[in-house]
């Protein structure tokens, strides 16, 4: 089969298009013909070396954790699943692998994609989905809290919103000023644009605060959470000692791979209760070009390789 694969850290130029065997599968796997291999950040920050010291792989390493495609073959513990199902699934880090004509994934963390999508917006959908569902579930939101979504407009944040509204949560978001409108059709009761206004300076009472950006303005959160409020974060650990001073809660989420997880998100999105991004598919040929853009931040929306089968 084709895998897209490094053998050394660094620039794009070390993506290459090899022929490798199939993936071995366990009892407990589902081997997975990849139709369309998610793209994301990560990606190109573990291609690069600058995750080597928190994340190490064996060289050499086929890139990508979140594929749709159809079930070649199944191990003889899984009953869930049949050759000739078209799922979605988010693979662990330890195995990834999904920038390839076949991908391994333990059936545990594969679900029937939805019905009411292509391969290409299935396979945008397992890492950010997943990671918004994780932080509103680590908030425990409950409804008529209030919640601050930051960047709502972006791929974990546009899911956050609406995952927040399901549950009867006022969502007060920031975005950048040509996403107000989408925050507001996604359900967000407040959108304040950052770059015209301070969210600090607006913002009080709030139940919880997830958190997809960090730095400067995770530190500005602090003060708009109520008392015994929580804040979450996917991106920095919040610190427990600004946690105390404020009378809140704090932690800081990673996302698993959870099948029952995308079999909730794939109901939503049947049921359309949950919208999916402006997706936008490229070969598989074309992988440099796209970490290249990627990197430079030039990609907008959700991004998917097609995955060609020889």
């Amino acid at each position: 089969m084709k895998a897209i694969r490094i053998h050394h850290y660094g620039p794009a130029s070390e993506l290459a298009m090899e022929d490798v065997a199939l993936p071995h599968y366990t009892g407990s796997d589902v081997l997975i013909r990849v139709a369309a291999s998610g793209v994301n950040p990560i990606d190109w920050k573990i291609r690069s070396g600058s995750m080597a010291q928190a994340m190490h792989f064996p060289m050499p390493l086929t890139l990508g954790w979140e594929c749709a495609g159809t079930v070649d073959a199944v191990g003889h513990l899984v009953t869930a699943f049949k050759p000739g199902d078209k799922v979605f699934a988010l693979a662990e880090f330890a195995r990834g692998g999904t920038y390839a004509e076949y991908v391994a994934v333990d059936a545990a963390q594969v679900a029937l994609m939805p019905r009411s999508v292509s391969f290409g917006i299935a396979a945008s959908l397992p890492m950010t989905a997943q990671a918004a569902w994780t932080a509103i579930e680590a908030a425990n939101l409950q409804a008529g809290q209030q919640v601050l979504v930051h960047g709502g407009a972006g791929g974990v944040g546009s899911f956050a919103i609406q995952l927040a509204r399901a549950k009867g949560a006022q969502v007060t978001t920031t975005v950048a000023s040509g996403d107000v409108a989408r925050a507001k059709e996604l359900g967000a009761k407040v959108v304040i644009d950052f770059s015209r206004s301070n969210f600090a300076d607006q913002v009080r009472g709030m139940d919880a605060v997830i958190d997809t950006v960090g730095g400067p303005t995770q530190d500005a959160s602090w003060a708009t959470l109520k008392p015994g409020g929580v804040l979450i974060s996917l991106v920095q650990p919040p610190s427990s000692d600004r946690a105390k001073a404020a009378g809140v809660r704090a932690a800081m989420v990673s996302t698993a791979g959870r099948g029952e997880v995308l079999k909730q998100i794939a109901d939503m999105v049947d049921a359309g209760r949950l919208q999916t991004l402006p997706c936008h598919e490229f070969p598989f040929s074309e992988v440099r070009s796209v970490h290249e853009r990627g990197e430079a931040r030039t990609l907008a929306g959700r991004t998917v390789l097609r995955v060609a089968h020889g």
